[in-house]
């Protein structure tokens, strides 16, 4: 089966609190600022105060943990979760590699109820301000 493209998302990321040397690495908790998506069936924007917790294991690999709102051009509510790994270079800088594993939520009274078993895939890296990523129907 070929991965059918879903949208592209670019996510902005706001205030950003940080915990070096702890336990198990450096954790860097980041707000989401906003940003939009846009694909074949469905686009929107991504809402104000979702979240992304960063974990940078001591071994070196990145670890996401992303939870976010999104409101379709027609007002209907998505909310997409997702896990990943983040290739991580030997200098730090931008841009970072992602790879992580989209699920979604939508009203199953909705139009976008198909959504719902949906599990995707996504790749993406960071840019200035955010994170860009193509997410696809796996």
């Amino acid at each position: 089966m070929q991965p059918e493209l879903l949208f592209e998302i670019t996510i902005r990321v706001g205030d950003t609190h940080s915990i070096t040397a702890a336990p198990d690495g450096d954790r860097t908790i980041a707000y989401i600022a906003g940003g939009k998506f846009e694909g074949p069936r469905l686009k929107g924007a991504v809402l104000p105060g979702g979240g992304d917790w960063f974990l940078l294991r001591p071994d070196g690999v990145g670890c996401l943990d992303v939870r976010l709102l999104m409101r379709t051009d027609d007002g209907e509510l998505i909310y997409m979760t997702y896990c990943g790994r983040a290739e991580m270079p030997q200098q730090r800088g931008l841009p970072l590699k992602l790879r992580t594993a989209p699920t979604f939520v939508a009203s199953t009274a909705g139009k976008y109820a198909w959504i719902n078993s949906i599990q995707a895939v996504a790749e993406g890296e960071t840019i200035k301000g955010g994170v860009i990523y193509k997410v696809y129907r796996a």
